[in-house]
């Protein structure tokens, strides 16, 4: 039976720090974003949203198909892409995040989770999406990370917030769910916590790799 969980890659940012949009960063022998797609199709998994905004011409010329699967399911590794573009960018991620949920059916549970943070192992991915919360979040040594996953009564709330409004952010929701309705599903994998947006990080992440 096909997983009724559906993944959200969010990749609309501007790199500024990083100085070339991240999901295009050279990952061996790829494309950083198509290695974390790689990932996520090891799991049980079926449908993936890429959420696009700035530079998103950039991935279109990169990786063509990107272009196609705004209009058509583009399948890769077995999974079913869509690609979503955020006309306000500028708004920021979860302005992104609202743009790619008002595409998604309205009784999926969703996990998301930004281009620079590196999917963890898929054991532990498995887990987290097998988990049933209205919010299931990885923990690493006392410390929260991505991917969060969100189910649908949590998510579809987002969708009608106010972008501008200060709270309009995913954290700040979630501090407003019921304690009861969290899931924190412990790892160890420390990937949850890797914020690569510099190139020093991004090398760093590359060693370690290689190790």
């Amino acid at each position: 039976m096909e997983n009724e969980t559906v993944f959200v890659l969010l990749a609309g940012g501007k790199s500024d720090r990083m100085g070339v949009d991240k999901g295009l960063l050279k990952y061996k022998h790829t494309f950083w974003i198509l290695e974390q797609l790689n990932r996520i199709s090891k799991t049980s998994v079926k449908t993936v949203y890429i959420g696009l905004g700035y530079h998103s011409l950039h991935y279109f010329d990169a990786i063509s198909w990107f272009k196609t699967a705004l209009t058509n399911d583009e399948d890769y590794q077995g999974l079913k892409i869509k690609t979503i573009v955020n006309p306000t960018p500028e708004l920021g991620s979860f302005s992104t995040l609202q743009t790619v949920l008002k595409n998604i059916n309205s009784g999926c549970d969703v996990l998301v989770s930004p281009i620079d943070v590196p999917l963890l192992n898929t054991d532990e991915l498995n887990k987290i999406i097998a988990a049933k919360n209205n919010i299931v979040m990885p923990n690493f040594e006392g410390k929260n990370g991505h991917p969060i996953k969100m189910g649908a009564s949590f998510w579809r709330k987002l969708v009608s917030l106010n972008v501008s409004e200060e709270n309009s952010r995913l954290d700040l929701q979630i501090k407003k769910v019921n304690p009861e309705e969290i899931s924190i599903i412990k790892v160890k994998d420390a990937s949850i916590l890797k914020n690569l947006n510099t190139k020093t990080a991004w090398i760093s992440f590359l060693n370690e790799e290689e190790k």
